[in-house]
């Protein structure tokens, strides 16, 4: 059975949605805990979790690399050209490489990367099958064992597979930047490396590197968690949406409006 909207909800049974929207929230941000904690055990990395997450690496980042970097190409060089054509038109060419470079790499491309292998994991997320009472009860040997088999693998290799797209397309517009603004000449290069170190200054790259990181996290654990909370609640997950795919979307867009309020304001 597929959950009530909102607005069908008798106001009576308002408090009682708040109260179980809560705690769906809180039980999210107690698997981000366990997941964190895990990740940092060395009792989690043995030979048969090093070898998920490998397999979880390979399907996530190898597999999906060549076709993010040419649609991210090809999408870039496009915006790039827009940018450029409008900055001349404008008189604020010696603007325009740091426009690409601000809001193509450190603001487009951690995010598209995120929805990308977001999209692509999700058929593996619905067959996942992950225990139901590990789903924010007092977790028992069993439900710590399966979620270490389970959960940190994907949170490793969502986090990688995101920083890993980020960086090789980001790596790839910053050329594209390059030609389009200089040409096929070596004789901008002085130019351009202080605009672009300018530009990712350390508190920038600590900051991009901080989100990107965040990015993966979120890919990895929501559609987990609901998948327990469902398991927990024996509801049915709707075959046309990814679990939790509204979640995922608001946590990124926040995730990003975050990063831009601590850069701007």
């Amino acid at each position: 059975m597929y959950p009530t909207p909102s607005r069908y909800i008798k106001p009576e049974q308002w408090a009682v949605t708040v109260l179980r929207t809560l705690d769906s929230w809180w039980r999210m941000l107690h698997l981000v805990g366990i997941a964190l904690a895990m990740g940092v055990s060395p009792s989690t990395y043995h030979r048969a979790n090093r070898s998920a997450t490998y397999r979880y690496i390979y399907s996530g980042t190898w597999q999906i690399l060549p076709w993010f970097t040419l649609l991210s190409t090809l999408l870039s060089l496009v915006l790039i050209r827009i940018v450029l054509v409008t900055a001349l038109s404008y008189g604020l060419s010696r603007y325009a490489l740091e426009m690409m470079v601000r809001v193509l790499v450190l603001e487009l491309i951690p995010l598209s990367a995120a929805l990308f292998v977001a999209l692509r994991a999700g058929l593996a997320f619905k067959g996942a099958q992950l225990p139901a009472t590990a789903a924010g009860q007092s977790a028992t040997a069993p439900d710590i064992a399966q979620l270490q088999q389970d959960l940190v693998p994907r949170v490793i290799a969502s986090a990688f597979s995101v920083m890993s797209l980020a960086t090789v397309s980001g790596m790839i517009v910053l050329l594209l930047a390059y030609v389009n603004v200089y040409g096929v000449t070596p004789w901008g290069l002085l130019d351009y490396t202080r605009t672009v170190g300018r530009v990712f200054d350390p508190a920038v790259t600590l900051g991009f590197a901080l989100k990107t990181l965040l990015f993966g996290l979120a890919v990895a654990i929501i559609p987990t968690a609901a998948i327990l909370e469902s398991a927990r609640r024996h509801t049915t997950l709707s075959s046309t949406l990814q679990p939790g795919a509204t979640r995922l979307l608001f946590v990124l867009v926040l995730i990003e409006v975050g990063a831009l309020a601590v850069k701007y304001i």
